[in-house]
């Protein structure tokens, strides 16, 4: 019975720790594409984790990542923006500019 409960926390950790990669990587693919359309520079693929938590949507149990990330206005100096995603989805996306790209 105990090789079953560890082989079970293994696997948990296991999906745990897949589902954490691919979550990552999207926000990183995210992250390059906002930065594009607001044309600054996405610094040193920088997207980290800062905050984990649990949320319960319609679809079921899901965690919630708030990612951090830096870009770069004309190429001086460093900014944060940050990325809230439910699951692989993205809820939302901050650079703290003043307007999206496509308002002007």
């Amino acid at each position: 019975m105990d090789h079953v409960i560890i082989i079970l926390m293994a696997a948990a950790l296991g999906g745990f720790w897949l589902d954490s990669a691919r979550a990552r990587e999207i926000a990183i693919g995210i992250c390059q594409t906002v930065c594009e359309q607001y044309q600054v520079q996405f610094l040193d693929q920088t997207v980290a984790l800062h905050r984990l938590g649990l949320r319960w949507p319609r679809r079921g149990l899901c965690f919630r990542r708030v990612y951090r990330f830096d870009f770069s206005e004309e190429g001086v100096g460093r900014r944060t923006g940050y990325l809230v995603m439910i699951g692989q989805d993205l809820q939302e996306i901050s650079l703290g500019l003043p307007e999206h790209p496509d308002d002007s």
